[in-house]
């Protein structure tokens, strides 16, 4: 974690969460896991509407190959040592009035962060992902239309990097992130070329 330096000073756990894929394909239990979408639950959102849900399948029981098998053969090389895998989706629109909430995703990103950070916290590998099947998803998990599939996320215990795949191996190392001046824009937006690339 070296490398990774606030430019302000901030809680450490903000540097210290990463994404790694190395995972030890031990188990974690149901409390663990509840543990997690304990921490998602207090997220931030419009209206206090709580747009996010999320389906889970613990490894070895019956759910896990139909998540699994969701993923593209890339991320299989390495969720196979997963804990845990789980379908993130969002409600598009407010239960109060049944109208289209245009931050659906964005508060759903809300509990989704708060998951990343209690698992860093707890000691746990969380990974989010974006190449899985969809459309499979949305059908095989039954998911209404009224809800939007957002992620699938890998949960498990830390492992070695020596046990991913070769050409994961040196990509297992906390990623830098742009500087603040990069980000931010008095008054206007202003397109900033990013040097980090």
């Amino acid at each position: 974690m070296k490398d990774r330096k606030s430019e302000y000073k901030i809680n450490e756990i903000f540097v210290n969460r990463w994404s790694p894929r190395a995972m030890s394909g031990e188990e974690i239990n149901k409390e663990e896991l509840m543990n997690l979408f304990e921490a998602a639950k207090w997220a931030p959102s419009s209206y206090n509407n709580q747009p996010w849900r999320f389906i889970y399948a613990l490894k070895n029981t019956r759910s896990w190959n139909e998540l699994f098998d969701l993923l593209v053969d890339f991320n299989k090389s390495w969720c196979k040592n997963a804990s845990a895998l789980v379908v993130v989706i969002s409600k598009k629109t407010f239960d109060h009035n049944g109208e289209h909430s245009i931050t659906h995703s964005f508060d759903t990103g809300a509990a989704w962060e708060n998951i990343a950070l209690q698992a860093s916290i707890n000691g746990l590998v969380s990974h989010g992902m974006q190449a899985f099947d969809y459309a499979k998803a949305k059908k095989i998990l039954e998911i209404p239309e009224n809800y939007n599939v957002e992620i699938m996320i890998a949960i498990g215990k830390p492992g070695k990097k020596e046990d991913l795949p070769k050409e994961l191996q040196e990509r297992e190392i906390p990623s830098g992130r742009k500087k603040i001046n990069e980000i931010i824009f008095e008054g206007r937006f202003k397109e900033v070329k990013n040097e980090n690339k």
